[in-house]
C-alpha cells in the first residue's frame, strides 16, 4: 500500500510539472503572438490539455486506450471514445497528427536552423 502512495505521488508530481510546462509554453506563445501582431490561439477546452500532458508524458505516439490509461479514467468504449473525439478535434488545430489510423502522436517542432553568413 506504501509503494503505491509512493507511485501516485510520483506520478502526481510529474503530472504537476508537464501542466507548469505547457503553462509556460501556452504564455510565451501568447507573448510571441502579441509582438507580432498575430491573433492569439483560443484555449483548449478542459479536458484536453490533460490529454496533450499524456503525450508529453509518454514521449511516443499513443491510441485513445493508452491515453487513457496514463489518465486514469478507464479503458471502457465510452472513455476511449470520448479521448478518440477529443484527438480527432485536436488534430484538426495541427496539434497532434495521426500518422496511421487510431495512432496519435504529438508534433515535434521543427528545430531552427541558421541562415547562412552572406559576408
Amino acid at each position: 500500500m506504501k509503494h503505491q502512495i509512493t507511485l501516485l505521488t510520483e506520478q502526481l508530481t510529474a503530472a504537476e510539472r508537464t501542466l507548469e510546462r505547457l503553462d509556460i509554453t501556452r504564455a510565451t506563445m501568447l507573448e510571441l503572438a502579441a509582438e507580432d501582431g498575430i491573433e492569439p490561439p483560443e484555449p483548449l477546452p478542459p479536458g484536453y490539455r490533460e490529454v496533450l500532458a499524456a503525450f508529453e508524458q509518454a514521449g511516443h505516439g499513443l491510441r485513445a486506450k493508452g491515453i487513457c490509461e496514463i489518465l486514469g479514467i478507464g479503458t471502457e468504449p465510452r472513455h476511449t471514445e470520448s479521448v478518440r473525439a477529443k484527438l480527432k478535434r485536436l488534430v484538426d488545430r495541427d496539434i497532434p497528427t495521426e500518422p496511421e489510423p487510431g495512432l496519435f502522436a504529438h508534433v515535434q517542432p521543427t528545430p531552427a536552423t541558421p541562415e547562412p553568413d552572406s559576408t
